[in-house]
């Protein structure tokens, strides 16, 4: 009975600093950069009070999520430092109770931190970065001139069935042309029965048309017909302007579609490493929620006068190293000198082994 309301005492204690945290460190981040780039919509675009107070809900889910970890550090930073310098640490272990069980309540918190930063990662912030682009695309930037995009994917489902694939290596939007054409029709098994190859493809007389290409006819993967055509009308009726603002951007897509837009490329031998370096820190990034928390105890119960000042001080060293870490582990993995698998775990392999020995030492 008494290990439970020190355990609800504890965990009580970090989930106030953690939301204040949160608080701190989303108030910095707003500071630092959306209200930058609303000023910046509203002298370039002339952006409507409106549009401002939509693109700053819309923003805060992304902004939110990064400052999860971060949060988990400086809570555990703060409690425990206040904790141990009130005597209170000595107290409950003057009562036989061990480091680990004084840490656990924080520790287990870090972990509910990470499953719900996942699922956030995974259900809100993907959603709320498209509304944010809609909102700067439509209201507010209006009919601006369309870029040139790399790796375009068209789709055409049938309730959850692809029954047409199309993809394009790269778009042109001076001469509208997309370059690398490549379509497939599946069955309803999902197996690809035709495919269609073009050099490219331009938008002429409200159509797409394909220029040099070749046509396979399959069955059970194998090729059953093969036709070379000069030109070749595209069935997309798309215009080059609904295609590419159809085209999500890698921060408005899911761990699903991340896959599902993986695998497309993989098949058309097209560089997946940002891609897949982006799938896997969507669980490395969350995880650093509970790596915080297992550095986060032992550095806390350092005996200091001003545990607060300390503790601040303490999170922005870390944190910086970390993101440090994480920044060049996620350059690493785009480039491909390392797989992005095994580039991405390296902040938290190392956070992992620094809390394990932390906190090793604390239980001596």
């Amino acid at each position: 009975m008494r290990l439970r309301i020190l355990d609800k005492y504890i965990f009580r204690e970090v989930v106030l600093a953690f939301l204040f945290a949160i608080c701190a460190f989303t108030a910095v981040f707003i500071g630092s950069g959306t209200l930058f780039r609303i000023a910046k919509y509203i002298t370039d675009y002339g952006a409507s009070f409106t549009s401002v107070v939509k693109i700053f809900i819309y923003g805060l889910p992304s902004i939110i999520m990064w400052t999860f970890p971060m949060s988990m550090l400086l809570a555990t930073l703060l409690t425990f430092g206040r904790l141990s310098s009130s005597s209170e640490i000595t107290a409950m272990k003057s009562c036989g109770i061990s480091f680990s069980r004084i840490a656990a309540p924080a520790i287990v918190l870090g972990f509910i931190v990470t499953v719900c930063a996942i699922l956030f990662n995974e259900h809100v912030v993907p959603w709320a970065n498209t509304a944010y682009n809609n909102v700067v695309y439509y209201e507010i930037q209006g009919n601006t001139e369309l870029k040139s995009q790399d790796h375009i994917i068209v789709k055409e489902l049938t309730g959850d069935r692809i029954e047409r694939l199309i993809y394009a290596r790269q778009y042109r939007a001076r001469d509208e042309i997309l370059e690398g054409v490549t379509m497939q029709i599946f069955n309803e098994e999902g197996k690809v029965t035709h495919v269609e190859n073009a050099t490219f493809a331009e938008w002429r007389n409200e159509q797409w048309i394909m220029h040099d290409g070749m046509i396979y006819d399959l069955a059970d993967d194998q090729r059953t017909h093969t036709m070379k055509f000069d030109r070749q009308l595209l069935p997309v009726k798309a215009s080059p302007r609904q295609i590419v603002r159809e085209q999500k951007k890698t921060e408005e897509l899911t761990m699903r579609e991340l896959k599902d837009q993986i695998r497309i490329m993989k098949a058309q031998y097209a560089n997946t490493n940002a891609l897949e370096t982006e799938l896997y820190q969507r669980i490395t990034v969350p995880m650093a929620s509970l790596i915080f928390a297992l550095i986060g105890v032992p550095l806390g119960l350092q005996p200091t006068r001003t545990p607060s000042s300390m503790g601040f001080a303490l999170s922005v060293v870390i944190i910086f190293l970390y993101y440090a870490i994480m920044t060049l582990a996620n350059a690493i993995g785009r480039s491909g000198a390392i797989p992005p698998m095994y580039a991405v775990w390296i902040p938290n392999i190392i956070g992992l082994i620094s809390g394990a020995i932390l906190i090793w030492r604390a239980s001596k």
